[in-house]
């Protein structure tokens, strides 16, 4: 399965963004061998479980040219890399607190030669600036990433969606979710057509700009 995958879904790619789907599969099969930020069962399924997975945002959001998003604990580079590709007029954060994620994810940003990308090895509470959208995958409950991404949603919305937190779930997330009252989820299934998404989401939650 490889990047034909994704331009199945995403029919609009330019030749540049097709290459650089192409291209993620060797760097990441070259740079997991050196360094194990995928397991190897999921280095054979990268463009499912990965690469598309990580495009159920795209699926649920545009990001308009100039928006800033975070991906927090972006471990090898998901959902963050797949997205800065699919918008290259976009600006990226990609943060983890592992450094040997965040040197992957460096490899991968350059070797595809991506400059809409910036990377940090930090803790989320130690990078400055707001942002439109908070992305991740399943690294916490909402309840703790809500706590940690505190304050880094900008004031102003230039979306039609509200600025706040699009995150990557599967399973049951009644429980995680009956305290939040503006919460909207989206399955993933009703988007793409494979069984791995069966059970995925994307997770809406908009935040109140904390001045």
């Amino acid at each position: 399965m490889k990047a034909e995958l994704i331009f199945k879904y995403f029919t609009t790619l330019n030749e540049e963004q097709k290459e650089q789907f192409v291209k993620l599969e060797t760097l990441y099969q070259d740079w997991n061998q050196k360094i194990n930020v995928v397991s190897r069962k999921d280095i054979d399924e990268l463009y499912l479980r990965h690469i598309l997975h990580s495009l159920g945002i795209a699926q649920v959001q545009l990001f308009n040219e100039g928006a800033e998003i975070l991906d927090v604990g972006t471990g090898g580079g998901f959902p963050g890399i797949p997205l800065a590709i699919m918008f290259p007029n976009v600006k990226f954060t990609l943060v983890d607190a592992i450094g040997k994620k965040i040197k992957v994810v460096n490899e991968v940003v350059e070797g595809l030669g991506l400059e809409n990308v910036e990377t940090h090895h930090s803790r989320v509470e130690e990078i400055p600036g707001r942002f439109d959208f908070i992305v991740s995958r399943a690294v916490a409950a909402m309840p703790t990433f809500v706590h940690w991404t505190k304050g880094k949603i900008k004031k102003d919305s230039a979306h039609q969606r509200k600025n706040g937190i699009l995150y990557l779930k599967g399973g049951d997330l009644s429980e995680e979710l009956k305290g939040y009252e503006t919460v909207q989820t989206f399955d993933l299934n009703e988007y793409f057509e494979e069984d791995f998404f069966e059970t995925k989401k994307v997770v809406y939650l908009p935040q109140k700009y904390k001045g």
